[in-house]
């Protein structure tokens, strides 16, 4: 059995309890698929299972899933993509030199060389076929905020010719939403700070608010589909004006709305997506591996562009 690097999270708290470290490597079980990750990313869901800095009730929940004192499996990470190196003899979907993206649910461990895992899909993870046209750090923000968001999006039913708002359209989900919701057919406005206004309007946004400066929207504008994408526990003035925009007959989605639905199948829809040039990923920055220190404690500061992404070798 070989060794491989990892990023191991000692226990809950800062930034600073990761420790790089040579740990055993993992071998696939016969139903598992090996993976050789290249890229994984920082997501808000690992800042939330690295601080454990969340609402009491959900704290209770987490600590139960993901381990009482300190995570369970101290490689923390939900998103890789990389190359299948090996499989299991009962595995069928996938062969060695796939190039594959996805999530690991609950089990966690992409902030490492290596993850074993089931092919098929289960709370446990997904994996996918990565898109061709695009790296593998380009990939972690896709697999992350463009199956959260497609989650979602599919809610609004969204037909050419309606409106669609959706706010805090800089983030990993917010930028995959504005392009999906364009792509489909809306008049798309888009909420975010100032400094990405000309970013999300690159996406293809119609109209674009800053959500520092203002507080309302215009009046008598009625929206058949607004998505929050920055979660129910981040308010302000303009999210409740937003809100109040919606039509009679209008849905409202937020990123928080049940449990993200780990599924290979809207993971191929992602990556037809983004072959066939409708989304383009966006990465804000990228850090290697020895820096996931500094890449969490820019991920906390809220105000990144899109994903973040970890390279891993």
């Amino acid at each position: 059995m070989g060794k491989m690097r990892a990023a191991i999270c000692t226990k809950y708290g800062k930034p600073e309890v990761f420790q790089l470290k040579e740990v055993e490597k993992p071998v696939p079980k016969d139903n598992e698929v090996c993976i050789k990750i290249y890229a994984t990313a920082v997501t808000a869901s690992d800042i939330f299972i690295r601080s454990s800095n969340v609402p009491l009730r959900l704290k209770i929940f987490m600590r139960i899933m993901l381990g009482i004192r300190k995570p369970r499996n101290p490689i923390i990470g939900l998103v890789f993509a990389g190359v299948i190196e090996s499989t299991g003899k009962d595995t069928k979907r996938f062969k060695p030199g796939d190039n594959v993206y996805g999530l690991t649910g609950y089990t966690l461990g992409t902030y490492a060389e290596y993850k074993c895992m089931k092919e098929t899909d289960s709370t446990k993870g997904c994996i996918a076929l990565k898109p061709s046209n695009i790296s593998f750090e380009e990939a972690t923000a896709i697999a992350y905020g463009g199956l959260l968001a497609l989650q979602h999006i599919e809610k609004g039913n969204i037909q050419t010719g309606h409106r669609a708002l959706i706010y805090g359209a800089s983030g990993t989900s917010g930028t995959f939403a504005v392009q999906m919701a364009k792509h489909l057919g809306a008049e798309v406005t888009a909420v975010c700070g100032a400094s990405n206004l000309e970013m999300v309007k690159s996406l293809g946004a119609d109209h674009v608010i800053d959500y520092t400066t203002q507080d309302s929207l215009p009046e008598g504008i009625k929206y058949d589909f607004i998505l929050d994408s920055v979660g129910i526990y981040k308010s302000s003035k303009l999210k409740k004006a937003c809100k109040d925009t919606l039509s009679p007959t209008g849905k409202y989605a937020s990123i928080d709305d049940g449990a993200l639905k780990l599924d290979s199948r809207r993971l191929d829809r992602i990556r037809e997506y983004v072959e066939h040039g409708y989304i383009n990923p966006v990465i804000d920055r990228c850090y290697p591996l020895e820096d996931i220190i500094e890449a969490h404690r820019y991920v906390e500061k809220g105000h990144k562009k899109g994903g973040v992404a970890i390279t891993i070798t």
